[in-house]
């Protein structure tokens, strides 16, 4: 580590030389910094010591002297610890607190809370991810398909003999991998797996910045389930949380008895959620953040980082009357920008509720440098509409148009998470409007909608199969409800949907180019039907056509006509290429999928097809019959 780029806020590395490190003759380095204390302690204990018993070992003041080290011979891994930082007396006439290691690389079972000798290097010798890394850069370019799965570990799946106990990394693996690939999804997110004291926080208050929450066991556990993910094919994507940390005493709030990491003023310095707002003015902070974000992909091989209330970092506390905080901007783009120039191939998302420009930019070009950004102005649009009864949806219509005013602004991906499925808001298919059994086919329209729509995609666990009670942390998704059929239909539904979505380049190659993507018919205020086209290329150059056909009314539309603009002479009817030829070559017009197929819970036959191509003056059109609270995906020529 370059001490000047730490103080500057341009290190990546710091985590190379503070912490705790296995020395190569044997024994341990601990480095820690901590600016303006009075003397720094190591209180050791062997694994399998009896509890209480520690070893203080005293650190000397290193490099500028705002660091402290020491090598203890007889320290190895497994090994607990914490550091004792001694400082002026306070208030309360103390003269010094005990904390975990801001870089430590494990930590103790909660409510424990000591960290851990940990030997990364010999763990992450023994990966094996199937050649994953050779091939993710492929996977995930920009036009590639992005069908993120949402997942908080804790409460997708319990032990059946013990729904008590969370489970492992390690158990976790091999199930995630098949239901994933079984579900259409190509990547997981999983929720913060930080170190974290709070239960109820769901990661998002952490206090091991360097440290896999042990709740779920070891970090070669952790490291095992990344590479089960990906020899399934399957990206990881971590939740990372860059603007607060959990105000516990044993964490980063007031490390040397004084303000270090967090605003020395409670009126900036705390968050809305209670925790310590990281001050990131502070070089050593901006260091020990982006040493952290790389670290997780270094380290554990994460092919990407989602990286939470971005709003809180672009403007003061989040709130744009108070201006943009020049600050956290500047710490964006440096942490961005370098993390790109080290992993290129990797994945930086926003989740972000401003209209701040640029944020998928990149920094060169005067933007944050993010991948993608949520589209939450979609989401809020798309969920209020199927909210409202269809006679309110009218005087709404362009709810679901209104996105494409502004979708090329930024690079987007549309997510349902799991902040839309918790805290009195109820589940996505909850929200649908009406009666238990009039739910299903509207979300099951809905879900249409948002497969065909521009953009990468994330949906929260349970939504696959229209789970109906909010989400509790405390216990696992409600998998009983597999046992009703309407239930299991939809999670049918879901899956082959996700499977249209992956094996059709016009749903997702030309994402973010304009003629990616046409309006057909966004005027039928009074029936309430949709029909846009989606383009793509296939191999040797030609181009792949599906139309979206939607019906968000409650009576179903025979006859619909729905010209192809754009499309219209490609797929025309072709002439016959002789006399002795049955009939015209007529240009092919196949239904993908209808989200009315009985298969799925609806009324019509499986395969039916009640869409047809007709020729007319103008060129070729579709003529569709949709049930109500419905829609189809349908390859054109």
């Amino acid at each position: 580590m370059d001490l000047q780029a730490f103080y500057q806020g341009t290190s990546f590395d710091a985590h190379g030389m503070l912490g705790a490190h296995l020395l190569p003759g044997g024994g341990v380095a601990f480095r820690v910094f901590a600016p303006g204390a009075h003397g720094v302690e190591i209180l050791l204990s062997h694994e399998g010591d009896p509890a209480g018993q520690a070893a203080a070992i005293p650190c000397a003041r290193a490099y500028d002297g705002n660091f402290f080290d020491a090598a203890v011979a007889e320290a190895r891994a497994g090994d607990r610890y914490e550091l004792r930082i001694h400082h002026s007396p306070d208030a309360s006439g103390a003269t010094f607190t005990d904390h975990c290691d801001p870089f430590g690389f494990a930590m103790e079972l909660r409510p424990a809370h000591r960290s851990i000798v940990c030997d990364l290097e010999s763990i992450a010798a023994r990966r094996d991810d199937g050649g994953w890394a050779s091939r993710r850069r492929e996977a995930l370019r920009h036009d590639r398909p992005l069908n993120i799965y949402e997942l908080h570990l804790a409460s997708w799946r319990r032990s059946e003999t013990d729904p008590e106990r969370f489970p492992t990394y390690r158990e976790i693996a091999e199930p995630l991998a098949a239901y994933l690939t079984q579900a259409g999804m190509n990547a997981v997110e999983f929720m913060p797996i930080l170190e974290h004291p709070a239960d109820e926080s769901w990661g998002y208050q952490d206090t091991g910045f360097f440290s896999a929450t042990s709740r779920y066991g070891s970090p070669a556990d952790l490291m095992e389930l990344i590479d089960t993910l990906h020899r399934a094919g399957i990206a990881v994507i971590l939740d990372f949380v860059p603007v607060h940390f959990a105000c516990d005493a044993y964490g980063l709030a007031r490390f040397t008895g004084e303000a270090l990491f967090e605003y020395p003023h409670e009126a900036v310095g705390v968050s809305e959620w209670g925790s310590m707002n990281f001050m990131h003015s502070r070089g050593e902070v901006r260091s020990f953040l982006q040493s952290s974000a790389a670290f997780w992909m270094e380290t554990y091989g994460f092919d990407g980082l989602r990286m939470d209330a971005v709003s809180r970092l672009i403007y003061w506390q989040g709130d744009e009357r108070r201006g943009v905080n020049g600050n956290t901007v500047g710490f964006l783009k440096t942490m961005n920008a370098g993390l790109k120039e080290r992993f290129p191939e990797r994945l930086l998302i926003a989740e972000d509720s401003t209209t701040y420009p640029g944020v998928t930019a990149a920094v060169d070009a005067g933007g944050l440098g993010f991948d993608y950004k949520w589209d939450l102005g979609w989401m809020h649009d798309t969920l209020s509409f199927f909210q409202m009864p269809a006679s309110e949806r009218r005087a709404n219509y362009h709810k679901l148009t209104f996105s494409m005013m502004y979708y090329y602004n930024e690079r987007h991906l549309l997510a349902l998470s799991h902040d839309e499925n918790v805290h009195g808001k109820a589940t996505i298919a909850q929200k649908m409007h009406g009666g238990y059994e009039g739910k299903f086919p509207q979300a099951r329209c809905l879900y249409l909608y948002m497969a065909a729509h521009p953009g990468k995609k994330l949906l929260f666990m349970g939504s696959e199969f229209a789970q109906l009670r909010e989400w509790d942390e405390s216990r696992e998704q409600d998998w009983c409800l597999l046992d009703f059929p309407v239930h299991d239909a939809f999670r049918r539904y879901m899956a082959e949907l996700s499977h249209v979505y992956l094996e059709h380049p016009a749903l997702w190659q030309r994402d973010f180019e304009r003629d990616g993507f046409e309006w057909l018919d966004c005027h039928e205020e009074e029936r309430l039907l949709y029909a846009f086209v989606r383009r793509g290329s296939l191999a040797g150059g030609s181009v792949e056509r599906v139309a979206c056909l939607i019906n968000a009314d409650e009576r179903e539309h025979a006859g619909w006509r729905v010209s192809l603009g754009a499309d219209a002479a490609e797929t025309m009817p072709r002439a016959a290429p002789s006399d002795d030829a049955k009939g015209a070559d007529e240009a092919s017009c196949r239904v993908l999928i209808d989200s009315d197929w009985q298969r799925f819970g609806g009324a019509t036959p499986d395969g039916t097809s009640r869409c047809s191509l007709e020729a007319g003056p103008e060129g070729a059109s579709l003529v569709c019959t949709l049930a109500p609270h419905s829609g189809m995906l349908v390859l054109l020529g």
